[in-house]
């Protein structure tokens, strides 16, 4: 297809790309947009530099492979270096999507699903403010590369979200239901569950209590441990951050005691929902793969750059967040791995805690930061009240090690609206999740 200059590793994505953006605030119509593009990002390697362009006129992809060979120096044995070397050779086309395609849905499908939904939420007296959107993307993705990858798969994930502010007397909140999915036929007949997580945040707003601050024991949600082991692990199991520090190498080996024996973290691209990526933006395929088994740092995510620096093996965590951008390490969908209590075993073993269901935001690398929304007290072993919780943090390492308990069901999830940031690359899609999570103490504020 693409004639590939001698003494260079040269590989090719192209991007055939469909997005729609529907916007209401207060039922008034703020964005009704569609975009729709093809175009590649094009890069050559030399064995010591590599050299980048991207192009929406795919016409003459040959061109800009040409313009590029020019500033770099072949090498004869380019094939045999570490780096190229690392780069896996697939073939074969992968569609997963073409019968359920969010591009043939019609744009005025979506706006009539979405306006559908927003009266459950409208129509309630003690909401002064609301917003709706539905956001769709699907992808086909084409790869080739000189050491012979001619690759041709596609992702898609659909979803909308309704928030709104809640207020009765002095209080107030914020609240939202979110639904997505890789397929359109999940979001149909939402009334039920967008009616009752009103009900829910209603029932807080009026009810919850403030909780003295101190140490308790904590039970997170899917939800919130799906974003604490993204926030406080995955980022951590980013391959990339380690290159050139032979302190952090020595420190991060594999096999190094980090958390709970009970505490196993996974990484897996291979999984429905936001984090699908059967393979990742160097052709490789997605892998199953354990940061965290039975306690111990079991492995990290990798690019081909990293894979040969650290002498790994590659994992499927290239991504970019389109074609203007080059690969860099990634998480696709990262979740804890479920225990062997029940449900009902690891909150019937609490006397006095806290019960995370709903989060606003998390973040942390040491230390950690999550900040709850819906929270529950948990007394003699049941969910009691709701509380106001500010903050529960605690550092990473000892709240790994404090987990003494998971739920024997994992629940994973995608989102669409946002997504993972790093570096100039923001929002990726990804997933997490997990089972409901027991830690023995946590700091609460």
């Amino acid at each position: 297809m693409f004639k590939f200059p001698k003494g260079l590793y040269t590989d090719v994505r192209i991007e055939d790309y469909f997005q729609t953006n529907i916007n209401f605030t207060l039922g008034e119509l703020d964005e009704s947009r569609i975009r729709d593009y093809k175009a590649a990002f094009i890069r050559i390697f030399d064995g010591k530099r590599w050299y980048y362009a991207s192009t929406s006129d795919v016409e003459n992809i040959q061109d800009e492979i040409d313009k590029l060979a020019g500033f770099a120096k072949p090498d004869p044995d380019i094939n045999n270096n570490k780096i190229v070397k690392k780069f896996q050779v697939n073939r074969g086309r992968f569609i997963k999507f073409e019968d359920d395609d969010v591009s043939k849905i019609s744009k005025e499908e979506k706006t009539e699903l979405l306006k559908s939904y927003y009266p459950v939420i409208a129509e309630k007296s003690a909401v002064k403010m609301w917003r709706a959107f539905y956001l769709d993307t699907h992808s086909v993705k084409e790869f080739y590369s000189s050491k012979g990858s001619d690759l041709v798969f596609d992702n898609q994930i659909c979803g909308f979200a309704l928030s709104f502010n809640l207020a009765e007397g002095d209080t107030k909140s914020s609240e939202g239901y979110k639904k997505a999915s890789n397929s359109y036929k999940d979001l149909l007949g939402k009334e039920g569950e967008i009616s009752a997580y009103y009900d829910r945040s209603y029932e807080f707003l009026q009810k919850a209590e403030s909780m003295e601050a101190g140490k308790y024991t904590v039970i997170l949600s899917p939800e919130a441990a799906g974003v604490f082991a993204h926030e406080s692990f995955g980022h951590k199991s980013e391959a990339d951050f380690m290159l050139g520090d032979e302190t952090m190498k020595k420190e991060w080996a594999i096999g190094t005691k980090v958390g709970s024996d009970i505490l196993s973290i996974v990484d897996d691209g291979n999984l429905a929902g936001s984090g699908y990526v059967p393979y990742d933006d160097e052709g490789t395929k997605a892998e199953k793969t354990y940061l965290v088994k039975d306690g111990r740092l079991a492995g990290r995510l990798h690019s081909s750059v990293t894979a040969a620096e650290l002498e790994e093996e590659l994992t499927g965590n290239a991504r970019s967040m389109s074609y203007e951008f080059e690969p860099i390490v990634r998480m696709t969908t990262t979740y804890i791995k479920e225990g062997e209590k029940t449900r009902k075993e690891l909150f019937g073993e609490v006397k006095d805690g806290l019960y995370v269901e709903t989060i606003k935001h998390g973040s942390g690398m040491s230390t950690f930061t999550i900040a709850p929304s819906l929270a529950y007290r948990i007394r003699d072993g049941k969910i009691a009240e709701p509380v106001n919780v500010s903050v529960i943090t605690g550092n990473v390492f000892d709240t790994l090690g404090e987990i003494d308990g998971l739920s024997d069901e994992a629940e994973l999830l995608s989102f669409v609206g946002g997504g993972c940031g790093k570096m100039e690359q923001w929002p990726l899609a990804v997933g997490f999740g997990g089972p409901y999570v027991r830690i023995r103490s946590l700091n609460v504020q």
